[in-house]
């Protein structure tokens, strides 16, 4: 199940959230202390919040490999949200 998860939200993590909440996922409410930090991961740093619910261990938290993980989600996230998009990338080299 977990790779699954894992290989679908690489793809489509907003759709991943949303499945996992929707089948009541457990890891889900163990890991997100508060629906408002669910929801604000949810819009802003899908994949962040992804990594950081599978990558959650109830007794310790993340650890370990886990926080590479979420770290690679973040950066992801922010290639999304400020990287250049390939239509911008051939105008800029067309005027060259």
């Amino acid at each position: 199940m977990g790779c699954l998860i894992l290989f679908m939200g690489l793809a489509l993590p907003r759709f991943t959230l949303f499945m996992m909440w929707l089948f009541g996922y457990d890891r889900m409410d163990l890991a997100i202390d508060s629906w408002f930090l669910g929801f604000m991961g949810f819009l802003l740093l899908p994949y962040t919040t992804l990594f950081w619910i599978l990558a959650y261990a109830p007794v310790g938290g993340v650890s370990g490999l886990g926080w590479f993980f979420v770290a690679f989600g973040f950066l992801l996230d922010m290639g999304a949200h400020f990287g250049e998009g390939a239509e911008a990338r051939r105008r800029r080299a067309a005027s060259y």
